[in-house]
Formats: structure tokens, sequence, C-alpha cells
């Protein structure tokens, strides 16, 4: 079991941190399933749950798959959205393993049941694999379609109680536009949830950022690719963009 975090050295005890399905892909090789960026994102997720720290996490499956993109395609939405769905237990499975092989205990639990592959996910084994030192790993979304994996990560960590959402992507936090088409583009340190729905920011699809309002969990938005920087914003650093009722 991991050694109870001291509050001098992180700033949460139990976090959730969704990652998409696009940042497990390799965009030098195109690979989809890249090894070598689990390995670093298992290393990054170890230092993580070596403080302590009470660690889920909710992975995409757009490397894979998406739904929206089959139905587009005129696929039937629903039977798209399945897909989607099996493509994160994919990347749910990928990881576990990473983690597995440098020495962290794991548990994936899925909204789908497929018990040859996974625990389905009960809240209370959820709580108990987390208050052991495990760290848990949640595929399939919410097991329901027309629903994004941001609506199945805020859930998730309204089930869990977890004391904040990390968002990882590879854009160091929120901006007024797109950095990258806008160099004039300013970064907000610190957002309320009123503001960013004044703002039009498109930080999670509407039912994600309802669920993170009504139950007062802040979301952190920040560069998951920067080395270190997940140790940084549970230590309480001024990391990325902080959206909170303020």
């Amino acid at each position: 079991m991991s050694a109870a975090p001291r509050r001098s050295e992180v700033k949460y005890r139990r976090i959730l941190l969704k990652l998409s399905g696009e940042a497990f892909r390799n965009e030098t090789t195109g690979e989809s399933l890249a090894p070598d960026t689990f390995r670093r994102m298992a290393e990054q997720l170890k230092r993580v749950h070596a403080l302590g720290i009470e660690l889920a996490v909710v992975v995409g499956g757009g490397n894979i798959f998406r739904g929206l993109a089959g139905a587009s395609g005129g696929m039937d939405r629903s039977t798209g959205d399945h897909m989607g769905m099996l493509a994160t237990v994919i990347n749910s499975l990928a990881l576990q393993s990473a983690l597995e092989h440098i020495g962290v205990e794991v548990r994936t639990m899925t909204a789908i049941a497929m018990p040859a592959v996974a625990e389905p996910f009960i809240r209370r084994r959820a709580l108990r694999h987390l208050e052991k030192g495990r760290v848990v790993i949640l595929g399939a979304g919410t097991g329901n379609p027309f629903f994004s994996t941001d609506t199945a990560a805020a859930l998730r960590a309204s089930e869990i109680e977890a004391e904040a959402l990390l968002k990882a992507t590879k854009v160091d936090g929120i901006y007024t536009d797109d950095p990258k088409k806008n160099p004039q583009a300013r970064r907000f340190d610190r957002l309320t949830f009123t503001e960013a729905l004044k703002r039009r920011l498109r930080i999670m699809d509407a039912a994600a950022f309802a669920l993170c309002q009504e139950n007062n969990i802040p979301i952190i938005v920040f560069d998951f690719f920067k080395p270190n920087e997940i140790l940084r914003v549970v230590r309480g650093e001024n990391v990325g963009t902080r959206v909170d009722r303020g």
C-alpha cells in the first residue's frame, strides 16, 4: 500500500486524470498504439503514485476510433460510440501493462461488463482499490452511447469524490484563442465556472462541465507532455489553468 501523502508535499489526496486517446498516438511514426508513449506516461504516473496520491485515470480512444467520426461516415451513432468505448478499453489495458511493467499495482475497471479482461466498474470496489494504493484505470466511458469520455471523467470523479479533475492535454492551459493560430492569445491562470461559461470556452463538453460545477470539482488543464508538469500540479503549483467556483 502507498504511504499516505503529507499535505506539505501534495495539494490533493485523490485525483482523477483524464487522458485523451490522441495522447497515445506517436505523431512522428503514425502509430496508434506507441509503446514508448505508454512507457513515458506510465513513468509519470508512477512518480505521482509514489507520493501516496490516490490516482484514477480515464482514457479516451480517439487514437483508434471515434464514434462521431463513424457517424459522420454513415455509421449508426450508437454502434460507433460502442466501438469507441471498446477502443478506450484497448488503451486502458495497454496503460495497465506499461504500469505493471515498472512495478505499479493497477486495476482496470470497465463500464461495459467484460470479465475476461477487466473488472466491472463498481464504485465501492473502485474506492477500495484506491484506498489500498492501487492505480485505477477506468475504461469504456460511461457505458452509454452519446456521452464523451470527458463526461465519463467528470462522472467518475464525482463518484469517487476526487478532489480535482486533471485534464491532460498538449497545451499548457486554457487560452482566449487557439495559441497555435493566434500568437496574441492569452493564457488564463484561473477561471471560475461562470466566467468559463460566459466566455464560451470549450474546456469540456457541457455535460462534463456541469457535473464538475455541480459537485464542486476543480478542473485543471495542463500540458501532460512537459516533463514533471503533473508533479507540479499535484503539489499545488501555479501550472496550467484552474477552473473552480472561485
